[in-house]
């Protein structure tokens, strides 16, 4: 008979999980309508509840208004009752955050990254978490990456970083094996996708293509609420599309990726060529040339997203979603360079598709990552929050 309480088991599960992510999708809830959302009997929701409470999970928070009858009690997430570490690896500065249930954070710990790769790179992550390992917000459930590179995410692998250089780096495992936590590491843009779905007011059933533009370019694509990986998991990696042929050189080796021409980097090094400036060295000075009205810096940052804006189409002839989220370091160009990106886009795909598309910049800025890495842990289930960490 193991079969059948294994069944029984799982069914529990199942209908703990419905009812903890019915409280998560709202501010106050009460058990009624929790039963009428999950459409489980007031029994079982009333039973799954008290467990709840008594892992400290769930609180009740007041009444809610009556017609006629009793008022109900109504139900809160205990926010800070557990806490998940999320790390954004991100080009010029590594990140870590101590987030907690509701996606707050409340506290970080940042570190410059000035050359650091191989086995230096690593060490710096572990500073990060060691010094939030040791705050005072506990219990801590899990630690979520996100990080750029090609991303055996199921085995929490890093393939290939070429600014990193990691190759085969089994991250996940070393982190776990540090920490004696849960990990999950994941592509940064896939992690950022995550963050601006769950936290960007978006509808958690709903379609969604989040393009991330920092050093490098990535996208994150959802479909149905599900992050989409491709048999691979290297789904979105269209900063190495080819876009120019017998173009610049890429960090991949080869030449005329959409990193080498789209990219805050690209547009970096290329106002520095065109103008003879190498003195122009970050792209906040970039952004000053470009809203001083500088030919040149106009020019290239336009360019930019014109090349941006056909790979986008590309995108939408394939997959047909109709919304797209521009995230990162270009996005601080504004409205000008949105509509080169959009003019382009409209161009690269039928005309009726890119209409029902809605084009718009990204509400999380660097925290999308790490509240998207931090929620990954969760998205399969909430088991994770019913263990008993070490720490």
């Amino acid at each position: 008979m193991p079969p059948i309480k294994a069944t029984h088991q799982l069914t529990k599960q199942h209908n703990r999980d419905l009812v903890l992510k019915t409280i998560f999708e709202n501010d106050t809830i009460s058990r009624a309508e929790i039963a009428r959302v999950t459409q489980l009997t007031r029994t079982t929701v009333s039973d799954i509840v008290a467990g709840l409470i008594l892992e400290n999970l769930v609180k009740e928070v007041g009444l809610g208004s009556s017609i006629g009858g009793k008022p109900s009690i109504l139900l809160s997430l205990v926010a800070d009752s557990r806490y998940l570490i999320g790390v954004n690896l991100a080009q010029n500065k590594f990140i870590g955050s101590m987030v907690n249930l509701r996606g707050e954070i409340k506290q970080s710990v940042e570190l410059p990254v000035q050359g650091e790769d191989g086995e230096k790179a690593i060490q710096l992550v572990y500073q990060i978490l060691d010094q939030l390992v040791k705050k005072e917000w506990k219990p801590i459930v899990g630690i979520g990456v996100g990080t750029p590179g090609l991303i055996n995410t199921r085995e929490g692998i890093i393939v290939s970083a070429v600014n990193l250089d990691w190759k085969d780096l089994p991250l996940a495992l070393l982190l776990q094996e540090r920490y004696r936590l849960p990990v999950s590491v994941m592509n940064d843009s896939q992690a950022t996708a995550i963050g601006e779905f769950v936290y960007g007011d978006h509808q958690s059933d709903s379609n969604l293509v989040v393009v991330n533009l920092m050093h490098g370019i990535g996208a994150g694509i959802l479909i149905n609420g599900r992050l989409f990986q491709g048999d691979g998991g290297g789904a979105g990696e269209i900063g190495h599309v080819l876009v120019q042929e017998n173009g610049l050189l890429c960090r991949c080796g080869r030449h005329g990726c959409l990193e080498t021409v789209a990219s805050s980097r690209a547009v970096l090094q290329d106002l520095q060529n065109v103008s003879n400036s190498p003195e122009i060295s970050t792209l906040d000075e970039v952004e000053a040339k470009f809203y001083d009205g500088d030919p040149l810096a106009n020019e290239i940052v336009l360019k930019a997203g014109h090349y941006l804006g056909t790979s986008i189409g590309s995108l939408i002839g394939t997959l047909n979603i109709k919304k797209v989220v521009l995230t990162g370091d270009m996005t601080r160009f504004g409205p000008s360079w949105l509509n080169a990106v959009g003019q382009s886009m409209s161009q690269a795909a039928l005309g009726r598709m890119v209409q029902q598309t809605q084009l718009e910049l990204g509400k999380l800025d660097y925290r999308a990552c790490i509240l998207g890495s931090s929620a990954h842990l969760l998205l399969d289930g909430y088991s994770l929050l019913f263990l008993q960490p070490e720490n």
